[in-house]
């Protein structure tokens, strides 16, 4: 069963409005989640804020969001005031400008959230704006309050729905040319082209989602699932990674891997 919308609202394009419903396309709550206890008694350990200089307790009413201009000294403000300077509605996406769907790098990609018409007789509306970008080859980009910050998004079609993405600040992202700048631009050795093309090809498979399970997950359910019985399963102790070595001849090397690799075929 679909899970419920998190987000109501409207999707925007000049007069054209349609109502839409948008809940997060990706989910933590398989994950195994721990609570921190008191060994002694069992129960729960709860966290609270305290003065950093007094050492007392500080009630919710009294905390407020500071900005530290100095050492020590901070610039205080209010959440009415932080809430005053984001947008006016926060429930329209109004789609404001069309980008082709190439010329956002995947890095500047945050959160990615499903949206889908969410009235009957707004389909016909929603379906138009998609298949548009679609035929197009643009994505829409818009502006929205989500999880309590104004953020630039990115709205794209995807089947029958259409994907929003949440897209990273301007400073969020590090300018790569200060990390990869320095690399040098030397021509790869043509010989070397084909052993490591071949390499890749024998390792091509078909994407599937279990690529990306979590086996540290599973071991923690066995043990979870272990302890429920009653039953102390053993900790298995984690085999010692081989040193790296440093590889002297890459010719050698890629033939050494393209002959593991048609052995471990043939096995």
């Amino acid at each position: 069963m679909a899970p419920r919308s998190f987000w109501k609202g409207y999707l925007k394009l000049s007069l054209v409005t349609c109502p839409v419903a948008m809940v997060p396309a990706t989910t933590d709550n398989e994950k195994v989640k721990f609570h921190t206890l008191n060994r002694k008694t069992g129960n729960r350990v709860v966290s609270q804020y305290v003065d950093a200089v007094s050492g007392k307790a500080v009630d919710d009413d009294e905390q407020v969001k500071g900005y530290q201009r100095g050492e020590d000294e901070y610039v205080m403000l209010e959440d009415a005031e932080i809430d005053a300077v984001g947008l006016e509605s926060t429930r329209t996406i109004d789609i404001e400008m069309f980008v082709p769907r190439d010329s956002i790098d995947w890095i500047w990609y945050d959160k990615p959230h499903y949206l889908t018409p969410d009235d009957p007789v707004g389909e016909e509306a929603f379906s138009v704006i998609r298949d548009a970008m679609e035929a197009t080859g643009q994505v829409g980009i818009s502006r929205l309050v989500m999880y309590r910050r104004e953020r630039a998004v990115m709205i794209e079609p995807r089947d029958r729905g259409i994907i929003l993405w949440t897209l990273r600040y301007g400073d969020e992202v590090r300018d790569h040319e200060a990390y990869f700048g320095d690399i040098k631009k030397d021509k790869t050795d043509s010989k070397l082209m084909p052993l490591v093309q071949k390499l890749i090809d024998e390792r091509m498979k078909p994407w599937d989602p279990k690529m990306v399970d979590d086996p540290v997950q599973d071991r923690l359910l066995e043990i979870i699932a272990a302890k429920k019985k009653g039953k102390k399963r053993p900790a298995k102790s984690k085999a010692e990674p081989e040193p790296a070595t440093n590889v002297i001849n890459i010719m050698d090397a890629l033939k050494k891997s393209i002959a593991s690799e048609g052995k471990s075929k043939k096995s």
